[in-house]
This record gives C-alpha cells, structure tokens and sequence, in this order.
C-alpha cells in the first residue's frame, strides 16, 4: 500500500478506496464488484467481514452484514475468497473487520492466514490501541498494514497513538455516529487532518458519509485518499446496472475532473 501512495503522490492523485461486504449477497458476487471497482480506477479495496454486532456501521451495512452471515460467510472464508481472488488481481486489500472473529480465530493464526492469502492491512474499529500492542507488533513483523481510526474529536495524545500504531493509512472519519451518515465537512475538517500532519507524513484516507461525486472531489482536495462504502453498497442493490457509471463518477470526481 506504501507504494501506491507514493505512485499516486509522484502523480498528484488521490486513492480512490471503495468499500464492499465479502460475501453479499454471495462471495462469487463479491469478485465480480471487486474486478470492477479495479477496472473503474480502485487503488485500494476495503473488504468488510460479517459481524453479527458491527457497532461501527450504519443500517446499509448491517443489512449487508446480515445477508452476509446468512449465505454461511465467516472470516475463514473471506481469507479463502482472497487468496483465490489473488488469481485475478493485485489491487491491495484491506480487510475490514471486527476484533472478535480475529479472536476466535486466533491473532498469530489470523495474521499469518491473511499475510499468505494477500491480504496486505486490516482494520479492526473495535481493537483499542492499548490492548491491541501484540496484534500490532506481531503483524509489523509479517508486513500486514494496521489501519487506526481517527476522528473530529480525538485528542493529541490518541492522534500521537493512532499515528504510531497505523501502517499504509490513516482512516479519518469525518463524523464521529456510524458509517452512511450524512457527511459533515467544513473548515474544521482541514484544520484537524493539518494537525494530525503535524504528527506524521503517513497518507490520510476521509470516509464515513462520502456518498455523491462532489463530496468525494472536496474531500480529495484536503485529504490523500477518498474512502466510500454504505453508498456503494446501496448502489449495489438498488441500482446495480448504475453501479458502474457511479465509480467511474467517483474516480473522475476523485482526479479534479467535476
């Protein structure tokens, strides 16, 4: 992931990071949505895993979640789906998932499953840095991106943390509800992701509420990547023969082009 920032940075442009659930309504569903966020200029792919208790996400996702869970998906087999999607595409992934599959899962077993399958970071909003130092260590050591969340009401020392403890990106949530809520961005915005470069040079990725192309060109304008979930997956099952246009809109939006 490191080095598509630096290709889109030599090239002045931001990532575009769309988001899907594994396994909604079914996983060979998921690879043809994965292929296409890739053909419609995706420089990285956030994969959600099935929870019964996504405290983190809003009603589109849980929804997606639920249907998810129903057609048998577990975190076991979201590593299979990748590392059999590894046979199509290069694109980097990065898992989204809670803490406690991982947990049942095992963290070593986890980390080295999802390292060889290649899967290349993972988020877990539920992981607090604290207690997750061994997570973070161990997967430092197989090379897998840790992605911490920050938000408009985190303080110095949890930016110092999160900016520590994050690989890859850092994921800014513009609000601090749950994903699919409406977008809040003003001038604050940009004062906060210029004081958390105050910290760090590591890419800042904006998502929670980016749902038209004009929100995503103005949170390309302040940020290194743009982050869209809840409103694809609507998308994807309210108009899914639009789905295509609608990324494209996005990627055009992302690169200055609205």
């Amino acid at each position: 992931m490191e080095r598509t920032f630096r290709k889109l940075k030599k090239e002045n442009r931001k990532a575009f990071i769309p988001y899907i659930m594994a396994g909604d309504p079914f996983l060979e569903r998921t690879r043809d949505i994965v292929l296409m966020f890739e053909e419609c200029g995706a420089d990285i792919v956030e994969l959600g895993v099935p929870f019964t208790d996504p405290i983190a996400d809003g009603p589109t996702i849980q929804r997606a979640s639920e249907r998810a869970l129903k057609a048998g998906v577990t975190l076991k087999k979201v590593i299979a789906f990748v590392k059999e999607l590894r046979r199509s595409t290069q694109i980097p992934i990065v898992l989204m998932t809670y803490y406690n599959p991982v947990f049942k899962y095992g963290e070593e077993n986890f980390i080295k499953d999802a390292k060889d399958a290649g899967v290349d970071g993972v988020i877990v909003p539920d992981l607090p840095l604290d207690e997750g130092e061994y997570f973070i260590k161990q997967s430092r050591k197989a090379d897998l991106s840790t992605i911490f969340l920050l938000a408009p009401t985190s303080t110095g020392d949890r930016i110092k943390k999160v900016v520590k403890a994050s690989k890859g990106f850092i994921y800014y949530v513009t609000i601090t509800g749950v994903t699919g809520a409406a977008l809040l961005l003003d001038s604050s915005t940009e004062t906060l992701l210029s004081e958390i470069r105050k910290y760090t040079d590591k890419p800042i990725a904006v998502g929670f509420g980016v749902s038209t192309p004009e929100e995503a060109s103005a949170v390309a304008k302040v940020s290194d990547g743009v982050i869209v979930g809840s409103a694809i997956v609507r998308r994807f099952h309210e108009s899914p023969d639009e789905l295509r246009n609608y990324l494209i809109s996005l990627r055009e939006a992302i690169n200055g082009l609205v």
